[in-house]
């Protein structure tokens, strides 16, 4: 008998999932609890087991296709007395009923082995979507989604309104007026020309984690005032403190780079300044003050950049962030890490380490509201305070800071007190824990 597999609600308000990778194909036999589909939500691929023993008469969505839950993946053919259930898909506006699957299956699992509830949304919109919604007034159960499976997208949004929906005020930002009036004459319409395909080498579908990140940073320019604020800092005394260091810790198999120190001396300065160490709440137009300190580290991975969290840094040492952030780093580059581990963050560190650049303007990893750009450090001559000319280990901090809700000054303010502990790093020993 036919067993008609949709995809699973698998938590935290998640409303869709891309299919990364199917582990079986047309014509195979596949066993309960055996590995059937991983998909991509939120940065966190999720490896769902087949629920049911049977053969593969059917796969429903292609490697690259986003499904949402309660959407179709797989048909099985089973043997028994009688078909199994099948879930109908959620309709708009009701709520629907979560799909039958059999008692027996594992529910899915994240890469690491965690596993997350089941059950269906009723409406199909991204988190910006919901958020521009509460902003413009707009009852998503109302709105019919144009985009893929019925999602609704940002011009759904504006057609339900009635206009055009970047011509709103928001809450936060008054409404900017229109190019005409009197001595002003609107600009012709610019002619699109398209560009030419006779030399592309090369077309590379942006799927996947690369889909996530392109969706993740448009929307940080959209919502964020994005200003950057850069700071040089003499990080010769850190260099000695950490090669004196580096012998004693990496005899404990653990590399000691500059990052765990670079954490400490961000927490000292977001407690001294906290309203750095906070997510901006769009839809209540709140600024969420955090009590504790969840660093994201950007790490590089094969398939693109992910933010893995350090949580509670301010309560471990700087061995304890080497271990981990090491941990943590190989872990992303193996796609090993759990949802838990790549959410939560409440101020964001980008290190791109010897090759970090002179200078960057970090993206926002919104909602967070102040991302730090650490870059290179280069030797050189330098004049001391004291008139003298030497050597000297120059590193660049830059700060990008929604400008909406902090102020230029007091990230100007903030840096300052995280070069102070970079030039004297004696200082982080009392931020030890």
């Amino acid at each position: 008998m036919k067993f008609e597999f949709r995809l699973p609600d698998i938590g935290e308000g998640v409303a869709e999932g891309e299919v990364v990778r199917w582990f079986v194909e047309v014509g195979a036999t596949v066993k309960a609890d055996d590995p059937l589909v991983s998909v991509l939500t939120d940065k966190a691929n999720v490896e769902i087991p087949s629920p049911a023993s049977g053969r593969v008469s059917a796969v429903h969505a292609q490697v690259g296709e986003k499904v949402k839950v309660g959407g179709l993946l797989v048909t099985i053919e089973t043997e028994g007395p009688s078909a199994v259930p099948v879930a109908p898909s959620p309709s708009r506006g009701s709520e629907a009923a979560p799909p039958v699957v059999p008692a027996t299956p594992s529910p899915p699992k994240l890469a690491g082995g965690t596993k997350v509830p089941t059950g269906i949304p009723s409406i199909l919109a991204s988190p910006f979507v919901r958020r521009k919604a509460a902003e413009l007034g707009v009852d998503l159960s109302q709105v019919t989604g144009t985009g893929p499976g019925g999602r609704i997208t940002e011009t759904d949004l504006e057609q339900a309104k009635g206009g055009n929906a970047e011509t709103t005020s928001s809450p936060m930002w008054p409404a900017l007026s229109s190019a005409t009036g009197p001595g002003l004459t609107p600009e012709p319409p610019t002619r699109v020309v398209a560009p030419s395909t006779d030399d592309v080498r090369e077309r590379v579908p942006i799927r996947g984690i690369r889909r996530v990140i392109a969706e993740h940073m448009t929307e940080s320019k959209h919502r964020a005032a994005h200003f950057t604020y850069v700071e040089e800092v003499d990080v010769t005394e850190l260099v000695a403190l950490r090669d004196r260091m580096a012998k004693h810790v990496e005899k404990q198999g653990v590399r000691l780079s500059y990052l765990p120190f670079i954490i400490k001396a961000v927490v000292a300065g977001l407690r001294e300044f906290p309203r750095l160490n906070a997510t901006v709440d769009d839809a209540r137009q709140e600024l969420l003050v955090r009590s504790r300190y969840h660093i994201g580290i950007a790490t590089a991975a094969p398939d693109g950049l992910l933010v893995p969290v350090v949580r509670d840094a301010d309560r471990k040492s700087v061995v304890a962030l080497a271990k981990e952030v090491q941990d943590l780093s190989e872990r992303g580059r193996a796609g090993t890490l759990t949802r838990p581990e790549l959410s939560g963050s409440t101020f964001t560190i980008s290190s791109l380490g010897a090759l970090g650049g002179l200078l960057a303007t970090p993206i926002l990893n919104y909602p967070e509201v102040a991302i730090l750009g650490v870059h290179k450090i280069q030797r050189r001559p330098v004049y001391r305070s004291d008139g003298t000319l030497g050597p000297a280990d120059i590193m660049n901090l830059s700060i990008s800071l929604d400008h909406r809700v902090v102020d230029g000054y007091e990230g100007a303010q903030f840096v300052a007190k995280v070069k102070s502990y970079l030039e004297d790093p004696h200082q982080l020993f009392a931020e030890l824990a």
